[in-house]
């Protein structure tokens, strides 16, 4: 196909589509791209690399000053249109066009409900999940924002900033970007891309210089808030290796481990959706559970247990005050600006990524199937996750059974470690720990490049392998420039700025998909349910 053929193309979704095309050597030979997209996207991130790697303490410095501009005047921001996300998505759900099926109303889902919500967990935020369940509320206990810390009402001040940073308004920025690209792929026959959400409101211009820019912002956003990922998931993995063996966690060291992971990523994203994402994310799940029920058993568990369900009461009960405070007469302080507006800003840079990840698995699902799955179940999931990994954290710090706040503050990537050495088979666990972020990395960073490649290809579902393995390899390149350039504040700073304008981008998206459904169903007539 042609660079320029897909734009007046009729786009037409199949199963084929949704599946895995086996890989000859042709498919190695072939090359797909979209030239403005592919081109600017990749000049924009290899002259980062670059001049990051040649000027590597200005870069850092740099990054600390963007970082710090950014939250200081457009924190409130990123706080009132998450919100707004948030919002939008629950009205779509119970509103008339909750009956829409992306796809048409014949349309059947190729996946499995349980198949359909491993993915959406193991893609959607699995590797930063392990990273903070333990060290976040820890960190939040011992220094809260407000208050006393090392009190009961700093343990549930805790657990509700960390179910806000990790719960429904994440989710709700996902599931905008999804179910508007699944929407107008799959039900107006355009490309899968983001500029596709434009259409309404700008017609053919999705096809000129705009809509360039809109694809190559999404790439950018997505490659750099994959990268934030990979680079905290390399740091966990290191301080594992260390506390298992005693591999002292260098930064020679974890440049290592992310170009062998990249490896591992590359040749899954080679396999395809069906063969390598899928079946990862499933045995991601797998060990997911297992070491879940091992803390659960183990571990606390009436604690743990009554807390899950006061925990969520709790978070439900404060949910719009925490959702919508903004630090503002608390003028000299740097918390919300490293936590809160970090967390929005990360998860609006994944979410060209998450979001167009779930649209291409969601064929045949409703509008309300689509909203109360993507915001229901992984954030029941994930709240019952860090229910037990930092619930057991807090109940050894209350009771005085360890001291895991040590541990995080002298490094956060070793405290899920330090929780597990107070357990039974702590050798077992922490090898497992380590597998198990070792495979969110490597789906992460698949799903992450076949996004990429989908977009800098012009919407092909299928795009050419070479294309993938360039796309992966991008990502650990980038995640190691990160880290060398400033460690974590410079992948903090990759999520914000990338952030910032990719969340105007996702505003007016809203308006796009809401004309769209407004002018095909009128609302002076029902939709029909089928």
């Amino acid at each position: 196909m042609s660079s320029f053929c897909w734009v007046k193309e009729e786009f037409h979704v199949t199963d084929q589509h949704v599946g895995h095309k086996s890989t000859s050597l042709r498919d190695w030979l072939e090359i797909d791209v979209h030239p403005q997209v592919f081109g600017f996207s990749a000049l924009a991130i290899f002259a980062f690399v670059f001049l990051s790697l040649t000027n590597l303490e200005q870069a850092s410095e740099l990054f600390s000053q963007t970082k710090a501009f950014i939250t200081d005047n457009f924190g409130w921001l990123f706080i009132l249109l998450v919100q707004v996300f948030l919002v939008f998505a629950l009205y779509l759900a119970f509103s008339r066009f909750g009956y829409v099926r992306l796809g048409g109303a014949q349309a059947k889902p190729k996946y499995s409900f349980p198949g359909w919500f491993a993915m959406l967990f193991s893609a959607g935020m699995g590797i930063g999940l392990v990273f903070w369940s333990v060290a976040e509320p820890i960190y939040h206990f011992a220094s809260p924002p407000v208050g006393e810390g090392h009190t009961i009402n700093a343990a549930k001040t805790a657990m509700d900033i960390t179910f806000l940073h990790w719960g429904f308004h994440a989710w709700g920025i996902y599931a905008v970007v999804g179910l508007s690209l699944a929407y107008f792929t799959f039900n107006k026959k355009l490309p899968l891309t983001i500029r596709s959400a434009f259409y309404p409101l700008i017609g053919e211009k999705i096809y000129g210089p705009i809509g360039h820019a809109i694809d190559v912002l999404a790439v950018i956003a997505t490659l750099f808030g994959v990268a934030t990922s990979l680079g905290l998931g390399v740091n966990q993995v290191a301080a594992g290796l260390e506390f298992l063996f005693d591999i002292k966690a260098t930064t020679g060291v974890k440049l290592a481990l992310i170009a062998g992971i990249t490896i591992l990523a590359t040749i899954s994203v080679v396999k395809g959706l069906d063969k390598g994402i899928k079946r990862l994310s499933e045995i991601n799940l797998w060990a997911a559970a297992g070491m879940l029920l091992f803390v659960i058993i183990v571990g606390p568990t009436l604690f743990v247990l009554s807390g899950f369900v006061q925990n969520i009461g709790h978070y439900m009960q404060n949910l719009l005050m925490l959702s919508s405070w903004t630090e503002t007469y608390q003028q000299n302080s740097q918390w919300q600006s490293s936590w809160t507006v970090f967390y929005w800003a990360w998860w609006i840079a994944w979410s060209p990524f998450v979001g167009m990840f779930i649209a291409r698995i969601s064929y045949g699902r409703t509008i309300r199937q689509f909203v109360l799955g993507v915001l229901l179940v992984p954030s029941v999931l994930t709240f019952l996750w860090i229910t037990v990994f930092g619930g057991a954290a807090l109940h050894n710090e209350l009771f005085g059974v360890a001291n895991i706040e040590t541990a995080v503050k002298a490094d956060l990537s070793t405290s899920l470690f330090v929780l597990l050495e107070g357990f039974p088979l702590a050798s077992i666990t922490s090898m497992l720990a380590v597998f198990l972020i070792v495979i969110f990395f490597v789906t992460s960073s698949d799903s992450g490049s076949l996004v990429i490649d989908i977009i800098t290809s012009g919407g092909n579902l299928n795009p050419p392998v070479a294309q993938r393995v360039f796309w992966s390899t991008t990502e650990g390149v980038v995640a190691a420039v990160l880290l060398l350039g400033g460690g974590l504040t410079a992948l903090q700073t990759a999520s914000i700025t990338t952030g910032l304008p990719f969340a105007i981008v996702l505003f007016i998206m809203c308006f796009g998909l809401l004309k769209s459904l407004h002018e095909e169903f009128d609302v002076k007539n029902p939709i029909v349910r089928k």
